[in-house]
């Protein structure tokens, strides 16, 4: 099954970081969030990806050549520029990378990618969030009822602590409990692939209308996901991934 990750946007939110580079390619830990999202999925046996490059998609092009270069031991024979490699490399990935124009929206660059996918269930997700959903049970629950595309329901950290009082003295804090927003859209979908079907060219934009239009038709599902989800849209948020990521106790790392 293939997994689509969207990674052309411009990330002008996060512009400290992606003036020389593009967002799937800010760094958490020392490897980039993309990495993060990719060893989740491949977790889960799904190891076929097709990434959608747009802004600066030569940057991930360049990751990947030189992750398929460097990995594992080596041996260089400087005389004759030989290198013979020792270990086999730690990722049986499959990475498709696929310019998709800069400045097309999310519905055009997964229209761009319809070759790859006609005729087949598979998977999508953005190149800026990792979250500890079980991908097993995400495309169980999708197989189950049967509809075009299930996207999986988050609740968004709040923004604030939470305080909880008995009269008028506070009993507890919370820093920022993970559960204190309404249901979002948190991505990680499953679509079959006459859902492409509804995407209508490069301005279009696959949260807006190609949804909207799924939901009226009855033909789009949520699976609810309770526990950890995050973004990376702002400078913050990339912090309190390392924070998290340093600690030894990040929720996505759900693999070995």
């Amino acid at each position: 099954m293939k997994t689509v990750i969207m990674a052309g946007g411009l990330g002008t939110r996060l512009a400290e970081e992606t003036e020389a580079r593009p967002k799937p390619m800010v760094e958490v830990g020392g490897c980039p969030i993309l990495w993060h999202i990719m060893k989740h999925y491949a977790h889960y046996g799904l190891k076929d990806f097709c990434i959608a490059l747009g802004y600066k998609g030569e940057a991930i092009k360049r990751y990947f050549v030189d992750y398929l270069d460097l990995a594992g031991s080596m041996t260089v024979s400087l005389s004759d520029r030989c290198v013979n490699r020792h270990d086999d490399h730690p990722d049986d990935w499959t990475v498709r990378l696929v310019e998709t124009g800069l400045n097309t929206q999310t519905g055009g660059r997964l229209q761009r990618l319809a070759p790859l996918l006609r005729g087949e269930t598979f998977m999508m997700t953005y190149g800026d969030g990792v979250c500890d959903v079980d991908l097993g049970k995400l495309l169980e629950f999708h197989r189950s009822h049967g509809k075009l595309a299930t996207l999986t329901a988050v609740h968004p950290p709040a923004r604030f602590g939470a305080l909880e009082f008995e009269g008028d003295r506070i009993v507890e804090f919370k820093e920022k409990p993970q559960i204190g927003e309404g249901w979002v859209n948190g991505g990680f979908y499953v679509l079959e692939s006459k859902a492409l079907d509804y995407l209508t060219g490069d301005d279009c934009i696959w949260e807006r209308e190609p949804l909207e239009r799924l939901a009226e038709e009855g033909q789009l599902m949520a699976y609810r996901h309770e526990a950890f989800w995050q973004c990376m849209d702002t400078l913050r948020e990339k912090r309190l991934l390392e924070s998290l990521w340093s600690s030894g106790k990040a929720p996505w790392k759900v693999w070995e």
